[in-house]
């Protein structure tokens, strides 16, 4: 169960970040008003949520998710494999450390945090255009530290590991077609989002809910086997900018006492 999350407001200059998208630049009013509907939701789901200020000068900062890695024991705090985010993660210590004791991916290792999925005791590390083998590597100790098992994963095609793959509850991945049947996660049950609806694979679960972005009316009919509330949110403003559910926070739980 998560307890707490954290998130960024998107900045005026969210347009000017990183993308590989062609679609329309962001509008950034409605991507606000997004945001908005995403906060509310986590915090009806049970999470108190601090929502930090924008960051002009680092347009891709929203994403916060990518800035670091929490478990129950520790933040590890990524090296953004993109240098123009590198300083994203300075603005985070104070926010992360007011929780957990803190840990660090350092140089030459590089480490995005949706590369990263935590099931329980074990983590999926991806390895992408954005995450190296050196960081997965340090990442790998530092969680083991700590009684965690990791697999390392090379992502073929995404920005990140988990626009292809997600834990969805009920021992069950939702994954993309690159990622059927891929041996690293063959303990699991297996739902492959429908050609053309590639996207909604970046659908989240917090606290037994779980939370997808809405026009993906073929994957939710999938979902909706595994008999868990769904709730929908328009994230079509994070789109544009290769994000998504996932990438908008960092979900912390109760840390261990």
């Amino acid at each position: 169960m998560f307890s707490h999350a954290i998130t960024r407001i998107p900045g005026p200059d969210y347009s000017k970040g990183l993308t590989t998208s062609a679609l329309p630049a962001p509008d950034l009013e409605l991507a606000l008003r997004q945001h908005d509907a995403y906060v509310r939701c986590l915090e009806s789901l049970g999470l108190a949520v601090q929502v930090l200020p924008a960051a002009p000068g680092f347009p891709d900062a929203c994403f916060v998710e990518d800035t670091a890695v929490v478990t129950r024991e520790i933040a590890v705090i990524s090296r953004p494999g993109a240098p123009s985010r590198r300083d994203e993660t300075l603005s985070m210590v104070g926010p992360l450390s007011a929780h957990r004791p803190l840990a660090r991916i350092e140089d030459p290792g590089t480490l995005d945090g949706g590369d990263i999925l935590q099931v329980e005791k074990r983590f999926f590390i991806g390895v992408s255009d954005r995450t190296n083998e050196d960081g997965a590597r340090q990442l790998a100790a530092i969680l083991a530290g700590h009684g965690y098992e990791s697999s390392i994963i090379k992502v073929a095609a995404g920005l990140h590991l988990k626009s292809s793959l997600n834990f969805v509850g009920e021992n069950t991945m939702l994954v993309t077609r690159d990622f059927a049947g891929h041996p690293a996660i063959s303990n699991f049950k297996q739902i492959i989002c429908p050609e053309g609806e590639e996207y909604a694979a970046n659908t989240l679960l917090v606290n037994g809910t779980l939370i997808m972005p809405t026009g993906y009316p073929r994957t939710r009919a999938l979902l909706e086997s595994l008999g868990l509330p769904i709730v929908e949110l328009d994230t079509s403003e994070y789109r544009k900018m290769d994000g998504g559910l996932t990438c908008l926070s960092l979900r912390l739980q109760s840390p261990v006492s």
